[in-house]
C-alpha cells in the first residue's frame, strides 16, 4: 500500500499507542466505541480509495500522531492538533494535515517543520504535498542545511524527494533578526538544492554585504554544508608585499575521487606570475603529499624559479614503514620571498624503519642543500649526501640479569668537493654492546650498574691528515645511585626529593677519527647521567668522571605542580673534548639548573640554564605560557655565549613573543615579535586582526621581516582573507542572539 494508506492504517492499532482521538467531555470508556467505529470506517474508505501497489514496490512504514482524526465528506480525512508524520527518515510536524482521497494530496497547515535525515530542515507556513511527502509546494519557506546555511523564499517546490526549488530566494549563514540586515547574503532569482548530489545552484546571484550589492554572477554552483570535499574555488587570499606588489591567490580545489585531490593556486601580481600546486592522496596503508610552485617574476628576470616539497609515510608488509621527505628549490631566496617556507637548510630523505618486539631497524639516505648566505660559498665543503644503517636488539643476559643491547650500525658522509681535507668523504661501520641492571636495597636506595663496549672502523678519502683506514675500540662502566624521598601532602598531592650520584669511566684505544656528527653538544637534564654526552658516534666521552644531582618536585591537585633540579659533572682530568659553550669543558662543568612550574591550565614556565661558579650565564632558555579568559601569551628567551668551535663568533640572545587578545564583538588581535637582543635589532614583527562570527571570518595581517642577506631583502607583507561559512564543513563561532549577547 502507498504512504497515505500506511498513515491511516496506524489508526487501527489499539487505543493510546498512536492516535488517541480526544473527544471533549467524553470518559475513557466512551472513547473505545468511537475508535472502533472510526477505524472500521477508515478501513472501508482506504480500501476503496487506495489501489494496491505492485509486489516489487517497497514503501517505508508511515506513522501518524495527532490529537484528533476526523473523516469528512468527499473522501477527506483530517488530522488536527500537534500532528507528526514519520516516513522513513522524513519527519513532518504541523498544526493540521488534510488528506484528499480523490486526488491523493496532503494539505498541511503550519507552522510546519519538515526534516529529512540530519542534512536539511524546512520551516514553512503552509504546504501542499503528495501522500509520499516527496513532491509539492511549500509557502513562506525556509530551508536550513546542516544547521549552517539558511535559504528563504516566498515559495519552495519539491520534486522527486530530491530537488528543492526556491524562487526569489535569499541564502545566508548569518543569524537573521527582525529589522536587521544580515552581515552577508546571496540573493538569487532561483536557488535549486539537489539533495542527492548535495549541490546548490544559483540563478542570477548577487552577493550583498550589510545590504549593499558587491558582486554579481549570472550562474553559481556551490556545495551544500554537508559536503567536505568538492571541486571548486576556495577562499581567495589578497596579499601586498614590498617585493611582490599587490596580488591575489585564488586556489582551485579538484577532488580526484574519495582519496586524492589537487589544489591549483595561481598567484598574480604586477611583479610575478606564479602557479602553486598541492597534490594529496591517502592509501589504506599511508598517505603522500606534494607541494610545488613555478614562477616567472621581475626579481630574477629571465629565470624560472621553482620549488618542490614532498612527504610520505607508508606501511609495508612485515611491519616496515617507508617514508620520504623531498625538499628542492632553484635558488636560496625563493622560499622566503614567497612565504612558502622559512627553512634555510633543505634535507631530502628516504627512510625504511621497523620496530617489532625487542628489535629495531632503520635505514636512511639524505641529501642536504643549504640556503644560508654564510654557507653558500662553502657549499661544496659540506656533507651533501649522508647515509645511515642501524639494527638494534635487546635481550636478557642469562647470568648477569638486567637488560642487554647489541647494535650494528654504519654511516657515510660524501662531499661534492675533491679538495684535500675540505672535501673529505668518510664511511664508518661499528658494533655496540651494552648492559644495564637496576636493583633496590636498604632504605629505598636504587642502584643501577652499566657497562658498554663498542668497536668502530673508518674509511677516509680525500683527507691526508688521516690515514685511509682507522680502527677504534671503546669501553666504559658506570654506577648510579638514587635515594628518592616521598611525602604525601595534606591536599592530596605528592612531594619528592631525590639526590642522585653517578660514577663512570671510559677509555678508547686506537686513532682519533674526524668528527662529523658530534660537533654540537647540548648539556641538559636528559644526559646529565648519561654514559656519553656526545650526540653521535665519532666522539665518545672518556676518562674518570662523576655526576651529582638533586631534584625536588611537588605535584598537587588541579594540575598544579613544580619541579627544580640542579647538577654538575666532575672529572679527574680534562681531555679537552668539549667546547666552552657546551658547559661541559674543564674539570668541573657548569651548573645545570632546571625549573618547571605549572598552575592549572593558566600558567606554565619551563627554564634551563648553564652557569659557572660566579653565576655567569653560559647558555639558557626559558618559555613562559599564560592562558587567560582574554589574553593568551607565549614568551621565549634564549642566550648562548660565543664559541668559535661552533662557528659562532658572537653571542646569541633572542626574545620571542607570541600573544593574542580577545576583543569585544568576536574580534581577536594577535602579535608576533622577535628581537635579537645581542645585536639590539628587531628581526621580525607581525600584527593580526581576526573577526569570526557564525557566518564569516575575516583575517587582516601586517608583518615585517627586518633581516637582510645576499639572498633576501627586508620585506613588508599585508594580507587579507575573507571566508563565508555555510558552504562546506567549516563552522564559525557560536551564533549570538538577536539582542547581540
Amino acid at each position: 500500500m502507498n504512504g497515505a494508506a500506511w498513515i491511516f492504517r496506524r489508526l487501527l492499532r489499539r487505543p493510546g499507542r498512536h492516535c488517541p482521538a480526544r473527544i471533549p467531555g467524553a470518559t475513557p470508556s466512551a472513547r473505545r466505541p468511537f475508535r472502533a467505529a472510526a477505524a472500521a470506517a477508515l478501513l472501508l474508505v482506504l480500501a476503496a480509495l487506495v489501489p494496491a501497489p505492485a509486489p516489487a514496490q517497497q514503501t517505508p512504514p508511515v506513522s501518524l500522531i495527532a490529537d484528533s482524526v476526523q473523516i469528512e465528506s468527499g473522501n477527506r480525512i483530517a488530522a488536527r492538533g500537534n500532528v507528526e508524520i514519520l516516513a522513513g527518515d522524513i519527519r513532518l510536524s504541523a498544526a493540521a494535515v488534510l488528506y484528499d482521497g480523490s486526488s491523493g494530496k496532503l494539505r498541511i497547515e503550519g507552522p510546519i517543520i519538515l526534516s529529512q535525515g540530519a542534512g536539511s530542515v524546512v520551516l514553512a507556513s503552509s504546504a501542499e504535498l503528495d501522500s509520499e511527502l516527496r513532491n509539492g509546494i511549500i509557502r513562506s519557506a525556509r530551508l536550513v542545511l546542516n544547521r549552517q546555511l539558511q535559504l528563504a523564499a516566498a515559495e519552495l517546490s519539491r520534486a522527486d524527494g530530491r530537488f528543492s526549488r526556491l524562487s526569489r530566494a535569499v541564502a545566508s549563514s548569518c543569524r537573521v533578526c527582525a529589522g536587521r540586515q544580515p552581515l552577508w547574503e546571496i540573493r538569487a532569482a532561483q536557488i535549486v538544492h539537489d539533495q542527492q548530489k548535495r549541490q546548490l545552484y544559483f540563478d542570477r546571484a548577487q552577493l550583498r554585504v550589510a545590504g549593499i550589492p558587491v558582486f554579481y554572477l549570472p550562474r553559481l554552483r556551490m556545495p551544500d554544508p554537508t559536503v567536505s570535499r568538492a571541486t571548486g574555488f576556495l577562499v581567495p587570499d589578497i596579499r601586498t608585499t614590498s617585493r611582490l606588489g599587490s596580488g591575489i591567490r585564488l586556489p582551485y580545489f579538484i577532488a580526484l575521487g574519495d582519496h586524492a585531490d589537487l589544489t591549483l593556486t595561481p598567484y598574480l601580481s604586477p611583479v610575478t606570475t606564479t602557479l602553486q600546486a598541492r597534490y594529496r592522496q591517502a592509501f589504506h596503508r599511508g598517505r603522500l603529499q606534494f607541494d610545488a610552485a613555478l614562477t616567472r617574476d621581475r626579481l630574477l628576470p629571465g629565470e624560472t624559479r621553482a620549488y618542490l616539497f614532498g612527504r610520505s609515510n607508508l606501511a609495508l608488509a612485515g611491519g616496515f614503514r617507508l617514508g620520504y621527505d623531498l625538499e628542492l628549490t632553484t635558488d636560496p631566496g625563493y622560499l622566503l620571498e614567497y612565504g612558502f617556507s622559512g627553512k634555510d637548510r633543505l634535507d631530502s630523505e628516504i627512510r625504511l624503519e621497523r620496530t617489532r618486539g625487542a628489535e629495531s631497524f632503520s635505514a636512511r639516505l639524505t641529501h642536504l642543500q643549504t640556503l644560508r648566505a654564510s654557507e653558500l660559498p662553502i657549499a661544496g665543503l659540506l656533507p651533501e649526501v649522508q647515509a645511515g644503517l642501524r639494527y638494534e636488539r635487546r635481550f636478557a643476559p642469562p647470568l648477569l640479569g638486567g637488560r642487554g643491547l647489541w647494535e650494528l650500525s654504519a654511516d657515510a658522509h660524501v662531499r661534492p668537493s675533491g679538495a684535500d681535507g675540505a672535501g673529505r668523504d668518510m664511511i664508518r661501520s661499528g658494533a655496540r654492546l651494552e648492559w644495564n641492571r637496576s636493583m633496590l636495597f636498604g632504605p629505598g636506595l636504587a642502584l643501577r650498574l652499566g657497562a658498554g663496549f663498542r668497536a668502530d672502523s673508518y674509511r677516509i678519502a680525500q683527507d691526508s691528515a688521516y690515514p685511509q683506514n682507522l680502527l677504534r675500540f671503546t669501553g666504559a662502566v658506570e654506577g648510579e645511585l638514587r635515594w628518592p624521598w616521598v611525602r604525601a601532602m595534606p591536599d592530596g598531592g605528592t612531594a619528592v626529593l631525590e639526590p642522585v650520584a653517578q660514577l663512570a669511566f671510559g677509555r678508547s684505544v686506537g686513532a682519533l677519527p674526524p668528527n662529523e656528527d658530534s660537533t654540537l653538544v647540548e648539556f641538559d637534564e636528559g644526559n646529565l647521567f648519561a654514559l656519553s654526552r656526545f650526540p653521535g658516534e665519532d666522539r665518545v666521552e672518556q676518562g674518570l668522571r662523576g655526576a651529582l644531582g638533586l631534584r625536588w618536585s611537588r605535584q598537587g591537585p588541579w594540575r598544579r605542580g613544580w619541579s627544580f633540579a640542579l647538577g654538575r659533572v666532575l672529572r679527574e682530568s680534562d681531555p679537552g673534548q668539549f667546547s666552552r659553550a657546551s658547559g661541559l669543558d674543564g674539570l668541573r662543568s657548569d651548573w645545570l639548573g632546571t625549573a618547571r612550574i605549572r598552575l592549572g591550565d593558566r600558567f606554565a614556565l619551563t627554564s634551563r640554564a648553564l652557569f659557572d661558579d660566579r653565576l655567569s650565564l653560559t647558555k639558557g632558555d626559558a618559555v613562559l605560557d599564560w592562558q587567560g579568559p582574554r589574553l593568551a601569551l607565549s614568551a621565549t628567551y634564549s642566550h648562548v655565549i660565543p664559541d668559535p668551535s661552533e662557528t659562532r663568533p658572537d653571542p646569541t640572545t633572542q626574545l620571542t613573543l607570541d600573544a593574542s587578545y580577545r576583543l569585544p564583538g568576536n574580534w581577536r588581535a594577535s602579535l608576533q615579535y622577535r628581537r635579537d637582543l645581542a645585536a639590539a635589532r628587531t628581526t621580525r614583527a607581525a600584527l593580526g586582526l581576526r573577526y569570526v562570527s557564525e557566518c564569516i571570518r575575516v583575517d587582516l595581517s601586517l608583518s615585517r621581516r627586518f633581516t637582510t642577506s645576499v639572498n633576501v631583502a627586508p620585506t613588508t607583507d599585508l594580507g587579507l582573507s575573507v571566508s563565508l561559512f555555510g558552504f562546506g564543513p567549516e563552522r564559525g563561532a557560536a551564533p549570538r542572539s538577536c539582542s547581540g549577547t
